[in-house]
């Protein structure tokens, strides 16, 4: 069996998700405490010792990143995403189920696609050196990241598009 093919087998699995979802939420987590703190920290140097962090606005787009990134995996594996269903009372389920698999496979196909770009883009910034203007941090790490994470969404996708997840409720995401 393939590595794609075990991911699809395991993707059903509540120890991958489990594992999908805490691996991506401590890092979505980690970071949104870090911007918090590091918010406070530079706002009450600002205010009370009239100095700020160097590169705090570096470091929160840096940090950023990784709250956004790791939330993609998280969104997806869950099936949260903002969803149009206002012809579903008229379609039937044949076209509903159908839908929701060209939708995944779209997906799936866009984000395993900018995950090559972002590989790309990665190797482009290592071997040219590009850094962050103030504090000089490599950003090709960040990119890797999000090219990763993108994978990882994209193959829950495709995993979604083999085995749907189940509906949620109809009063579930603020519906009324």
């Amino acid at each position: 069996m393939t590595p794609t093919g075990r991911f699809f087998c395991l993707c059903g699995t509540s120890q991958l998700k489990k594992t999908i979802e805490s691996a991506c939420g401590l890092i979505a987590a980690l970071a949104l405490f870090a911007i918090m703190a590091l918010t406070f920290f530079d706002v009450g140097g600002r205010k009370l010792l009239s100095n700020s962090i160097t590169g705090s606005l570096e470091l929160t787009e840096l940090l950023m990143v990784a709250v956004i990134f790791a939330g993609l995996p998280l969104v997806s594996l869950k099936g949260e995403h903002i969803v149009f269903d206002s012809l579903d009372n008229v379609w039937g389920a044949v076209v509903r189920k159908l839908v929701k698999l060209l939708v995944n496979l779209l997906c799936a196909a866009a984000m395993l696609g900018l995950a090559w770009l972002m590989w790309k883009t990665g190797n482009d910034f290592a071997g040219s050196g590009e850094t962050t203007a103030q504090l000089k941090i490599p950003k090709y790490p960040f990119i890797y990241g999000m090219s990763v994470l993108c994978a990882l969404t994209g193959l829950v996708h495709l995993a979604h598009a083999v085995t749907p997840p189940a509906d949620h409720d109809e009063a579930e995401g603020g519906a009324l």
